[in-house]
């Protein structure tokens, strides 16, 4: 193979050729040269919400937040951040409390979801909604379906023995504690700063069940 030999101004234009030809496509794209869209995946699931039996038909890629709140109309649960660093979308699977934004709805077929609107009601509400109210736990409100929900499975899972960062060791029965309480509600942020509030609420409930 014989050597090859270029000049700087040679070498100048062979790289803006280069560069030229790999950003024909990108503006093609971007003068509406964009390639047919793919139709979306879609899948039935069923599960039970707040007691009833629901049977949709949705986008593989839809979240459960959206589910609940586009299909299904329950919009107590929030959009909030939409990345799972809020709480404000928290709903209860089978008991515990998840992030409805950060989970598929396919993947709940079958499960059992309750959300703020099946705890109570205006003319029956939960005790931990009672609380609430009676101990001023909220501001504007957005954050405020998230925050029960947690906290009625905050006490579910003390009750069951479940451990947290400050449980003492994963052998140690956790007890009802402002820092306990604190540490499992750490996921639920409340722009307006009723964070003292919402501890004496879910104190209160805790003690009311003792």
């Amino acid at each position: 193979m014989r050597n090859l030999t270029l000049t700087r101004r040679e070498l100048l234009k062979a790289g803006a050729t280069s560069a030229t030809v790999a950003a024909v496509p990108a503006v093609a794209l971007a003068q509406g040269g964009t390639a047919p869209a793919q139709p979306p995946v879609m899948s039935k699931v069923a599960f039970e919400v707040n007691g009833k039996t629901e049977t949709l038909e949705l986008d593989t890629r839809a979240s459960l937040l959206d589910a609940l709140r586009e299909h299904l109309h329950l919009t107590g649960t929030k959009k909030g951040c939409d990345h799972g660093q809020c709480g404000a979308c928290t709903v209860m699977v089978n008991g515990r409390r998840i992030n409805a934004c950060l989970t598929l709805a396919v993947m709940h077929d079958g499960d059992r979801i309750t959300t703020i609107e099946g705890l109570g009601t205006p003319d029956k509400l939960h005790p931990m909604q009672a609380a609430f109210i009676k101990h001023d736990g909220y501001q504007c409100g957005y954050c405020t379906p998230g925050q029960i929900c947690s906290a009625v499975a905050v006490l579910e899972e003390i009750k069951d023995g479940v451990p947290s960062l400050v449980s003492g060791t994963l052998t140690a029965r956790p007890r009802v504690t402002a820092e306990e309480i604190r540490e499992r509600m750490s996921g639920n942020l409340c722009r307006c700063g009723a964070y003292s509030n919402i501890i004496d609420a879910i104190t209160d409930v805790a003690g009311s069940r003792a």
